[in-house]
């Protein structure tokens, strides 16, 4: 391949140390010159690892932006439910309020069972409500607690 001539200016200092390593190394200036804009102009193990790394931390703020917007929903809706539950269920009588209360914490304790075999198991009954509706089903299956209250979206599959 036939060479293209390119005269560059160079520093005094610049200039003494080019040709030191040319004197060095027994090489010609021009194929240290051309050795130095090669490497110059191809990206080194540096700039690749700072691409990887800007897209490690893109997709790290991708992936927070997501959990915040769930989260937010996530409280949303357990606060849209607090209201419409507050504001639909009538107050008990005095007479009633100390069984409701123990019938209350027997629901609670059952609820804290069922929420712990989930986890323990691995399930979400988020994944599975958009598992269900994305496959066309209707997303209301209940699992049966141990005082035979229905509390959840387990799927029997």
């Amino acid at each position: 391949m036939k060479k293209v001539r390119l005269s560059v200016y160079l520093d005094p200092d610049m200039m003494a140390q080019l040709t030191a390593l040319a004197d060095r190394k027994q090489q010609p200036k021009s194929l240290i010159a051309e050795a130095a804009i090669t490497s110059f102009l191809t990206p080194d193990d540096a700039d690749r690892r700072e691409a990887l790394v800007t897209r490690r931390l893109d997709l790290l703020t991708r992936q927070g932006e997501r959990l915040e917007r769930d989260l937010w929903i996530a409280a949303e809706t357990l606060a849209l439910f607090i209201r419409f539950w507050l504001t639909v269920t009538p107050p008990l009588p005095e007479s009633a309020q100390a069984a409701a209360q123990a019938k209350g914490r027997e629901r609670f304790e059952a609820f804290l069972e069922t929420l712990g075999r989930r986890l323990a198991k691995g399930r979400s009954v988020i994944r599975e409500v958009s598992l269900d509706t994305s496959a066309g089903r209707p997303p209301h299956r209940a699992e049966s607690t141990a005082n035979g209250q229905s509390i959840s979206n387990e799927d029997p599959r």
